[in-house]
């Protein structure tokens, strides 16, 4: 299912409240998930992001376009 829509960014950072780690996809509003461990977090937020880009797809909705970059990248970018 993924290899049909756009590459985006994930995010996973740590929850500091329940020692889980959370997972975004930034380009995709309130697309999120989590897991005990970061590897966990990516593998369900890889699953979340293709069932919230097939739900758009299946209401006729636009598909955004990637374009949130993690802060190192869009340093070396600008640099």
């Amino acid at each position: 299912m993924g290899d049909e829509f756009p590459r985006y960014a994930i995010a996973i950072f740590p929850d500091e409240e329940d020692g889980d780690n959370i997972a975004v996809v930034p380009d995709l509003k309130g697309c999120s998930a989590s897991g005990g461990r970061p590897e966990d977090a990516l593998r369900e937020i890889q699953i979340a992001k293709d069932l919230w880009l097939k739900a758009v797809r299946d209401r006729g909705w636009d598909i955004p376009e990637p374009r949130w970059k993690p802060p190192t990248e869009a340093a070396q970018a600008a640099g």
